[in-house]
């Protein structure tokens, strides 16, 4: 039966002892890094493999494919696609631009890992900027409006979603504020709860209904001064499930990243605890791999239905869809560069 938790793996192909442990554990998802694409059918075996270990055609295949600094799937095999912010650019000047380039990126990101068999893309972030923002996020996330961002992350979705992908609203309840990278340390954050509802929390409420997000390893002071988000329950509980109203399905962050202290199974434990739905794990470590399992419960309850939903809004896309004219308008719309 199904874990909760998504796992990682080491390379190019799965080893012996990683195919026997996906079919052991039976992780729900698999998310993949730069460091297990080559070639699109090379991706396309790993991808069927994982499935096959897991004995499910339609476990999900995750990746962070948002363009920019963050782009796992790259030239040659695969198009260049700009930073988020590109699009938050262009709103300024013309919003309608801004906003096709945002929806129509996203479908043409959609296209690339449809014709892999990836289904899940860990976009859009839907964190503010502000002029401390760390550079681990910068140019990554769209703009420095609440109204902006929500307006470029629902088309981000849409498109996704039109090319037959799953979107991940990400950093829940909000990674701009942070001034350290959160690979490497714990992020602190002194803004009052009200100056958060004010701004930070504003995407994620008004794009609420999406049925995937993922916890931010930022510890907010004024609201839980003990805990990071990923591991509060009072984070999750009155602000992601009750003042953001987000009900869908709830991944951590990366559990192996240096912001969260104790060893995997703690950071598990915890995670867990708190109210996460399941643990993204993703540095392909099969030791580290196995603690996420031991502590990882089977899906049931409300997880399991959520997670069942999620996959539900999964639809294929329409065969009709031309992505040379497509492609070409992109490039038109961002005046010639990129993809």
């Amino acid at each position: 039966m199904t874990k909760a938790f998504v796992s990682g793996c080491a390379g190019l192909a799965l080893s012996e002892a990683e195919t026997g442990f996906l079919s052991r554990e039976d992780p729900w998802g698999l998310i993949l890094f730069r460091r297990n694409c080559d070639t699109p059918d090379q991706v396309r075996a790993l991808v069927q493999d994982f499935r096959n270990a897991v004995g499910r055609d339609d476990a999900p295949v995750l990746i962070d494919q948002e363009g920019g600094r963050v782009q796992r799937l790259r030239p040659p095999h695969w198009p260049k696609y700009p930073p988020q912010q590109v699009f938050g650019d262009l709103y300024r000047s013309d919003p309608t631009r801004g906003r096709n380039a945002a929806r129509l990126g996203a479908r043409l990101i959609a296209h690339d890992l449809h014709e892999l068999g990836i289904t899940v893309n860990c976009l859009p972030l839907l964190d503010v900027q502000f002029p401390q923002t760390v550079d681990a996020i910068g140019d990554r996330a769209y703009a420095d409006r609440a109204d902006v961002i929500e307006d470029l992350g629902r088309e981000t979705c849409e498109g996704l979603l039109a090319g037959g992908v799953l979107p991940v609203l990400k950093h829940l309840p909000g990674h701009g504020r942070a001034t350290v990278d959160s690979h490497l340390e714990l992020p602190r954050v002194g803004a009052s709860r009200a100056d958060l509802e004010q701004v930070d929390f504003l995407p994620f409420e008004r794009l609420r209904n999406y049925p995937l997000a993922m916890t931010a390893h930022i510890l907010f002071e004024d609201i839980d001064p003990n805990t990071p988000a990923t591991q509060s329950r009072e984070i999750i509980e009155t602000v992601i499930r009750g003042r953001i109203g987000f009900s869908g399905c709830l991944m951590s962050d990366d559990i192996s990243m240096k912001a969260l202290g104790g060893n995997m199974r703690e950071r598990c434990e915890a995670t867990f605890a708190a109210g996460c739905d399941l643990v993204l794990h993703c540095n392909g470590e099969l030791d580290q791999m196995q603690a996420v399992a031991d502590v990882a419960p089977r899906l049931s309850g409300l997880t399991q239905l959520r997670c069942r939903q999620a996959l539900v809004a999964l639809k294929e896309p329409d065969p009709s869809f031309d992505v040379e004219r497509v492609r070409a308008e992109f490039r038109m719309l961002l005046g010639g560069s990129n993809a």
